[in-house]
């Protein structure tokens, strides 16, 4: 697995310092994000190589996190640049889609 795990911890490190970051917010117990999860390990392995951050949140383990965000309904992935919310997608996503608004990103 390439992607990385984010936490309430070291979400500021990680996430906030710069660049772009893809953050899935998720649940064990949520089926949907069941269908999600495997969609953004592969857009992880994919841009492995690339200067960007891919990786997931439990909502339950770091509530704080998904609270700032204002995270109410899971999966739900926020990409960040240079530490700021730059779109924000409800529910699964398309791994295209999601590797569109990250090329985009990270090219602006």
């Amino acid at each position: 697995m390439s992607e990385l795990k984010f936490d309430d911890q070291n979400f500021n490190q990680e996430v906030l310092s710069g660049g772009v970051a893809l953050v899935d917010f998720y649940a064990d117990w949520c089926g949907p994000c069941r269908m999600q999860g495997p969609i953004v390990e592969k857009l992880a392995e994919e841009y492995k190589d690339k200067d960007v951050k891919i990786g997931k949140l439990d909502v339950d383990n770091s509530p704080m996190t998904a609270q700032k965000y204002q995270v109410m309904s899971i999966p739900t992935i926020i990409i960040f640049k240079d530490g700021n919310p730059a779109e924000t997608l409800v529910g699964v996503q398309d791994k295209n889609v999601l590797a569109q608004k990250l090329d985009s990103l990270m090219t602006a």
